[in-house]
């Protein structure tokens, strides 16, 4: 009789806290194990949402720790996000936080992100934007994201944006015919663009985001770094907008 009044309180010390502080069971004979055993199915089946509840917490605990970890990450790496000396900057570039993007020119959730990190940039003022080039999604990838940090090299900041928004809304194979008319259609300088695509300086850079990216345990594209949040996926501005308030209150 003690034991079924029991099997409540130990299952959720058992789930929780774990099994060694909830019971030593070393210390029960066989026929009271198996007692034990029986009553605490019975009490589940009775009360399934138990184990929902301790699942709930269980999973609570887990991104607290993950969120954790991640701020550790950015901490760790906050010269190589915010000022690598190489990657676009845009946004307000004396803003008090900063928003980094690492971002795949064919990657679908990139281009829903653009019109979202847009509205955030607007309606906040204040948050400084960099773009990490992170090509992962094959061969065309690595085309364009070349292209557009040779056109950085080559023509400057503002002709890589240009470059940047054409690619994030371009929809054939980037090749040396496409990516000329691109370029040719927006004044630049081809030739020298194309040239400096197979330069060393520029897979430096995409090499340097790719092993900025492993250390950051970053496999997937768009992830951002919102001040010193790590966001793994699509937000939409109004998601970001409540971060970034979020971490100017922790900063005070």
């Amino acid at each position: 009789m003690i034991l079924r009044h029991a099997a409540p309180a130990l299952l959720g010390l058992s789930l929780i806290t774990g099994p060694a502080q909830a019971l030593d069971l070393n210390a029960m004979s066989d026929a009271e194990k198996e007692q034990f055993g029986a009553q605490i199915r019975e009490y589940l089946l009775e009360n399934p949402e138990v184990i929902i509840e301790a699942i709930n917490v269980l999973e609570q605990r887990n991104a607290v720790a993950e969120a954790a970890a991640d701020q550790e990450l950015v901490a760790v790496n906050a010269d190589e996000l915010f000022n690598d000396g190489y990657s676009w900057v845009g946004g307000n570039p004396d803003g008090d936080i900063t928003l980094v993007e690492f971002m795949d020119y064919r990657c679908g959730y990139c281009r829903r992100a653009v019109p979202e990190v847009a509205e955030l940039l607007a309606e906040d003022g204040n948050i400084r934007f960099v773009i990490k080039e992170f090509p992962i999604l094959g061969d065309a990838s690595v085309v364009s994201s070349r292209f557009a940090v040779a056109t950085k090299h080559v023509a400057g900041d503002d002709a890589y944006k240009q470059v940047h928004d054409a690619l994030m809304e371009f929809g054939g194979e980037p090749n040396e015919v496409t990516l000329r008319r691109l370029s040719d259609g927006l004044g630049l300088d081809s030739d020298a663009i194309m040239e400096a695509m197979d330069s060393d300086r520029v897979t430096d850079e995409i090499n340097q985001t790719r092993e900025l990216a492993r250390r950051m345990q970053i496999s997937g594209t768009p992830s951002f770094v919102l001040g010193s949040e790590m966001l793994r996926g699509y937000l939409t501005a109004d998601q970001m907008l409540q971060i970034a308030d979020a971490v100017r209150a922790e900063q005070g």
